[in-house]
């Protein structure tokens, strides 16, 4: 075992330590370089995980997601969430589904971009494959069964649920907006599955690659979601400025933002921007230092998990979320051991 890999499972087995003792529900931001992988275990010990990262052939995502796993003490994933079927988001199921057992899949419907598109038609029909017989397809307004936490899906298949979740009035921030259309050329973004994931007074939101012009619908004419209190940025923090439009990202008012952002992908300047403006936002934490932008449109170093400028140099460092019932989180960087704790509103 390497010295990084050990590092890892030493980090793990303490999170998993914890989790068996306090009954927290965690979340694992698995580092998979500009991919997304997003691990929940809930305090009864069921797993969802939302997104496999990229293909690679040394199966580098799947292992870390394995890893992550094993560490969490499980011995299958119960929910597997595939937002969309781009390579960063679906390119690690095959190999993970030879590593541990899935139990049920969930996605939008089929992919929109698998015709006369040789890599995404394989990554389709690889996916088919593995979640034969286990494929469960969702729409807004669905809930997604997992003991322990509340999970509902507000947008799926180019569609966002048609009620607020909590009542409030016109968001006044739709006024002037501007108005973004998605790109025609990548359907699979604006067909995102996104969920709301609540425990307690805790709540998680995660779009996927959610584009502007449908997270708009879920703010607009009036906030749909109602306030969260930990956000994954869109699109890994608003991917060329696609995503993230300050009507919904301030409206929702999270408390604290995790960027699953690579050294080059993800996270712009008018991004982070966007992100340090929310109202009360108490902490961003990147998944790798932006090196796209200067470093003055980073968060601080000491909550960057990963500094390298390269992915043939990054180490793969983690962010881990432990939330417990009594609705204080803790956020801990794998790099640096650094925790910051936080209580809901």
């Amino acid at each position: 075992m390497t010295r990084v890999n050990l590092s890892l499972f030493l980090f793990f087995a303490k999170a998993g330590m914890v989790y068996a003792q306090s009954g927290t529900l965690n979340i694992y931001f698995i580092d998979v370089e500009g991919g997304a992988a997003t691990l929940t275990v809930t305090p009864s010990g069921q797993s969802m995980l939302v997104d496999t990262g990229n293909p690679s052939p040394t199966d580098r995502d799947a292992k870390r997601i394995f890893e992550a796993t094993q560490i969490a003490g499980l011995k299958k994933i119960d929910v597997l969430i595939t937002t969309h079927y781009h390579g960063d988001h679906v390119g690690g199921v095959v190999s993970l589904s030879k590593l541990i057992p899935i139990e049920k899949f969930y996605d939008h419907g089929d992919s929109a971009e698998a015709a006369g598109n040789p890599r995404a038609a394989e990554m389709w029909e690889g996916y088919k494959i593995v979640s034969e017989g286990k494929r469960v397809i969702v729409k807004a307004g669905d809930k997604i069964p997992l003991k322990g936490a509340d999970v509902i899906v507000v947008s799926s298949n180019g569609e966002v649920i048609a009620k607020q979740i909590k009542a409030e009035g016109p968001n006044h921030l739709c006024k002037d907006t501007q108005q973004k259309e998605p790109d025609p050329t990548q359907p699979e973004n604006f067909l995102s599955v996104g969920t709301l994931l609540t425990f307690g007074k805790f709540k998680f939101l995660n779009l996927g690659d959610l584009t502007w012009d449908r997270e708009l619908m879920l703010a607009c004419p009036a906030n749909k979601i109602g306030s969260i209190t930990l956000f994954q940025a869109t699109h890994h923090g608003f991917y060329n400025d696609l995503s993230g439009p300050p009507a919904l990202v301030w409206a929702i008012k999270p408390q604290v933002v995790i960027v699953e952002n690579g050294p080059t992908k993800g996270l712009t300047t008018a991004g982070y921007e966007t992100l340090a403006k929310i109202p009360g936002v108490e902490g961003i934490w990147q998944g790798h230092r932006a090196i796209r932008n200067d470093d003055a449109h980073n968060t601080s170093e000491s909550m960057i998990a990963n500094l390298r400028t390269t992915q043939d140099e990054t180490k793969g460092n983690w962010i881990k979320a432990s939330i417990s019932k009594d609705g204080k989180f803790t956020v801990t960087n794998s790099r640096n051991d650094l925790s910051k704790t936080y209580t809901t509103h």
